[in-house]
């Protein structure tokens, strides 16, 4: 009877990849009372970050009498806002950004490969689910999860894509190209 259980809330948990190759990640519960006459009545809002691993992310906010049913709301609007992230090689950014929402200002640089996710809480989540590997990123603001992960969606809203920085500028992409392995052989 209990191992029934048990593996009815394993196939649950796996559930979620299975479904749209997304992977959720929960990044803050808020607990709120109401007093009223008979004493408190609780209620749970939740923070959760949804991705495919490969340059999509998206986070939702979910508000309800009980945890999984917050978790399940926030899961449904981190899906319906999802962003595309262009990634290096699929590892890492294109180019250092900031971004801030509030009083939440974050840095994000790009990393060479090996050196892992340096994040901290809310940022570290968005990265894992993101598909990133390497980064390293500060949050020199406001350690509010809420702000933080807004301040993270909108530095990663202005990352760029090098093909479109060519086209903006009007030269080929190689030729964009060309100047990166040459700045790069110079800083080495």
């Amino acid at each position: 009877m209990a191992q029934d259980r048990r593996e009815g809330r394993d196939r649950n948990r796996d559930r979620e990849e299975r479904d749209d190759g997304f992977v959720d990640k929960l990044v803050h519960i808020n607990r709120v009372a109401k007093v009223v006459k008979g004493g408190r009545r609780f209620g749970f809002a939740a923070l959760v970050v949804v991705g495919d691993q490969k340059g999509r992310v998206g986070f939702g906010h979910g508000k309800a009498r009980e945890v999984p049913e917050a978790i399940r709301k926030a899961t449904e609007a981190a899906k319906r806002d999802l962003i595309f992230v262009p990634l290096r090689g699929g590892r890492t950014l294109h180019h250092d950004v900031n971004g801030r929402h509030g009083a939440g200002r974050v840095l994000l640089r790009t990393a060479k490969a090996g050196t892992g996710i340096i994040a901290g809480g809310p940022m570290r989540a968005v990265f894992e689910t993101l598909g990133i590997q390497d980064v390293v990123a500060k949050s020199m603001g406001s350690s509010n999860p809420y702000n933080m992960i807004r301040a993270t969606f909108d530095a990663l809203k202005n990352q760029l894509h090098p093909k479109d920085v060519a086209s903006q500028r009007g030269i080929k992409y190689s030729a964009l190209q060309a100047r990166r392995g040459a700045a790069v052989a110079t800083d080495e």
